[in-house]
């Protein structure tokens, strides 16, 4: 269950930074990809670094706002990484 909210959390992450920030915006496809796959490595990397109660810790409500932000954050990051590298293979 908590790998699912980190990844519809990395969608939504994705889509969100999309938006907001113009320049990375991949349109609604390669930005949801891109935040699934940000949404895993978040909460995987939250683990890694001892936060792991913050990212899949439990149900509880600080278990479900560390997945939410995890997800979220890690969407974003991955889509920018992705804008980056798309853009700089276009050029």
């Amino acid at each position: 269950m908590e790998l699912l909210i980190s990844l519809i959390s990395g969608a939504v992450g994705g889509n969100a930074a999309g938006k907001l920030v113009g320049k990375i915006d991949q349109g609604p496809l390669i930005n949801s990809i891109s935040g699934i796959v940000g949404g895993g490595l978040g909460g995987q990397v939250l683990s890694m670094i001892g936060a792991g109660r913050l990212a899949g810790g439990g149900m509880d409500i600080a278990g479900i706002i560390g997945q939410v932000a995890s997800g979220g954050v890690g969407g974003g990051v991955v889509l920018a990484i992705v804008s980056v590298v798309r853009n700089a293979l276009a050029k």
